[in-house]
């Protein structure tokens, strides 16, 4: 994975987050350097910022797909109008990000490019038992009903559905879903996991979300276990 991005702390996190996820990563902080790495080295997706020292991401990426070199691209960038977002698109992005951004929604996105770019189909739904989710419209269902859920519920419910059967540590939720490298020491997370549970269930349907005593949190692979 390549990353051209000149902000210092927004390329730190990117590149963690993405070799403790098992990408191989290289850094340009100015546009010139990412245009010569991307067109010399083979990398499966590029991360662009759009506001560049030298040259601009989209002045990137349309060099890029003047030489036909198709590699998926991810516009990351504090720019998110419509209008911003077209001209991404336009200049031969693939997929364009807004900041503040989480960063499991990032590694998704590129894990979609990435598929894509092997012809692999794009990934539009989480299942897990019964449990739904739609990835691209963010709604969930259990069964037959419909999950009011609140965006950041949303996203605690795709975290855990991405590692069914495993369990999730509170680190990895305030890491994954807030974005936090600390613990902020509040009962945030126990909140929002009391609430998603009580919607998961309204209908009195088996338990899908455990809480593991001392560990942290684990929705079932199988709702009928346990």
């Amino acid at each position: 994975m390549l990353v051209i991005e000149d902000d210092d702390e927004t390329a730190r996190f990117v590149e963690k987050g993405l070799r403790e996820s098992g990408w191989m990563v290289d850094r340009a902080s100015d546009g010139p350097k990412g245009l010569s790495l991307a067109v010399s080295g083979p990398f499966d997706a590029l991360v662009v910022d759009r506001m560049l020292p030298g040259l601009d991401g989209l002045s990137i990426v349309e060099a890029l797909r003047r030489n036909d070199i198709r590699i998926p691209v991810l516009f990351l960038s504090a720019r998110g109008s419509v209008e911003d977002r077209v001209a991404g698109l336009r200049a031969g992005g693939d997929d364009y990000l807004v900041k503040p951004f989480a960063f499991s929604e990032l590694l998704a996105r590129l894990e979609a490019l990435t598929r894509r770019g092997h012809g692999e189909p794009v990934q539009t739904e989480l299942r897990v038992g019964d449990l739904v989710l739609d990835l691209l419209g963010r709604g969930a269902r259990r069964g037959t009903r419909e999950l009011d859920l609140k965006p950041r519920e949303w996203a605690i419910l795709e975290f855990l559905a991405r590692r069914a059967g495993q369990v999730v540590t509170r680190t990895m939720l305030l890491e994954g879903v807030w974005n936090y490298h600390f613990d902020p020491r509040t009962n945030v997370i126990d909140v929002h996991i009391s609430r998603l549970r009580q919607k998961l269930d309204a209908s009195g349907e088996k338990q899908l979300l455990d809480t593991v005593r001392g560990a942290g949190y684990r929705l079932r692979a199988d709702p009928s276990e346990g």
